[in-house]
């Protein structure tokens, strides 16, 4: 099967009350697992990315979309309204063995799509980013977003955002925002 092939293959599903503890097992252990290495350096030994309880209730909430492959979750993204024009995706996945297939992507689409069926005509993401020092994924990430229509339009320190992560980092980080006009 061709990665286009794969693409096409991938359904894509909003997540609610009624879907199981199993998936949001299985979610979770996605995102930890891409964060590892989209984040490493970043974060001390033992810091994870999310929880099954965390992402539970994310789930209860109807904000985590999963794409699955032949029944096998291999990406999920977070879909949350901020206000009455801004919507905001993160925590975006995407399985390291299906990475360059359009997963990615396709989660960011319906992401932009749902909140436009929602009346909003703007979507955001948060990207963390050493203040000192470049991450090779989160150029990889800056150079993508900025490519499918994202512009940055601030930057905040992770104390200002998320206080209480900060004692969690290795490394100072800000987070850098990006804005898409999806009206």
């Amino acid at each position: 099967m061709t990665p286009d092939d794969q693409t096409k293959s991938v359904e894509i599903r909003l997540l609610g009350a009624d879907d199981g503890d199993a998936v949001a097992e299985d979610v979770t252990h996605l995102m930890n697992r891409v964060y590892v290495t989209a984040e490493e350096g970043i974060w001390r030994d033992g810091a994870t990315r999310t929880t099954v309880a965390e992402v539970t209730e994310l789930i209860r909430r109807g904000e985590i979309a999963v794409a699955r492959l032949n029944g096998r979750i291999v990406g999920a993204v977070r879909i949350q309204r901020l206000d009455d024009m801004i919507g905001e995706f993160g925590m975006l996945a995407a399985d390291p063995d299906h990475r360059g297939t359009g997963i990615g992507r396709r989660l960011v689409g319906v992401a932009e799509r749902l909140s436009a069926d929602r009346g909003l005509s703007i979507m955001q993401l948060e990207l963390l980013v050493p203040k000192a020092w470049t991450h090779p994924f989160k150029k990889f990430l800056h150079d993508w977003y900025t490519r499918i229509g994202y512009q940055p339009v601030q930057r905040v320190t992770i104390d200002e955002q998320y206080p209480m992560l900060a004692p969690l980092l290795a490394t100072p980080c800000d987070f850098v925002i990006y804005h898409k006009d999806i009206g």
